[in-house]
């Protein structure tokens, strides 16, 4: 789990950086609570998801936003965490070029920034968001959101409301093609405080279904260029039977002949 310190927007950035060994592995960024109340990227749901991506084999980069740690600059209200956050994607995809996919994944703050971050990078196939601040932010650029996802949050979080977040989800799902996955935790506080090893249960289970899914569905895609290859493969090898062969007579052969 390197340091890594990464030019951002504004100024540099720190961060904790692990690399796959798969050279088109996939990608994750994970953005941590808001960082003028203690969001760091040490925050233990961030740690916690940093590893389930590891585990699972992409490359996977956890950073501080501009303010925080030995990152440069000062909170900015969204608008510049939001430029650090796209600086690490990019960081990330200068050393990765050939990941086959992204995903990005935050906590409260975070997640805020993060879906802001879907909407302006049409890469990311995937999202998770714990605590998702639908009565604090506006979340209308949504319109549409472009992948699917999960949102977790609590029934006893007591900044955000169950009500906002199910009138968010609502509104989400009647986009075609889309689905969004919703888990209110009963129990769980704005911090998922002593809940923290179901909200790894429920979000790990969600990443290994949607990975399966998009594996099967990388094999169908696959099979059908074979497919179409094959039979344009055929159509030329028919063509090619029934074009003249050297045995004929050219032109010149029947004129001689007809002479």
């Amino acid at each position: 789990m390197p340091e890594v310190i990464f030019n951002g927007a504004d100024g540099r950035l720190e961060g904790r950086y692990h690399h796959a060994s798969e050279r088109d592995a996939p990608l994750a960024v994970v953005l941590h609570p808001h960082p003028l109340h203690g969001g760091t990227m040490n925050n233990r749901i961030v740690y916690d998801m940093y590893h389930m991506f590891v585990r699972r084999g992409f490359s996977v980069l956890r950073f501080n936003f501009r303010g925080v740690g030995r990152s440069q600059e000062s909170f900015d209200h969204g608008q510049g965490e939001l430029r650090d956050a796209a600086a690490a994607l990019d960081w990330m995809q200068l050393y990765n070029p050939n990941a086959r996919g992204v995903w990005v994944a935050g906590i409260s703050f975070g997640a805020w920034i993060g879906m802001q971050l879907l909407m302006r990078r049409p890469e990311i196939q995937g999202f998770i968001s714990a605590a998702l601040p639908a009565n604090l932010y506006d979340f209308s650029f949504l319109a549409p959101c472009p992948s699917s996802g999960l949102i977790v949050n609590g029934d006893r979080d007591t900044l955000i409301t169950v009500e906002s977040v199910e009138k968010l989800v609502d509104k989400l799902k009647q986009q075609r093609g889309l689905e969004i996955g919703l888990e209110i935790m009963p129990g769980a506080d704005h911090f998922f405080t002593g809940c923290l090893d179901r909200l790894n249960e429920i979000v790990e289970e969600y990443l290994d279904m949607r990975l399966a899914a998009l594996q099967e569905e990388a094999k169908t895609t696959s099979g059908r260029r074979s497919a179409r290859a094959k039979a344009a493969d055929d159509e030329t090898a028919t063509a090619t039977e029934q074009a003249p062969g050297d045995d004929e007579d050219s032109d010149d052969d029947v004129v001689a002949k007809a002479g």
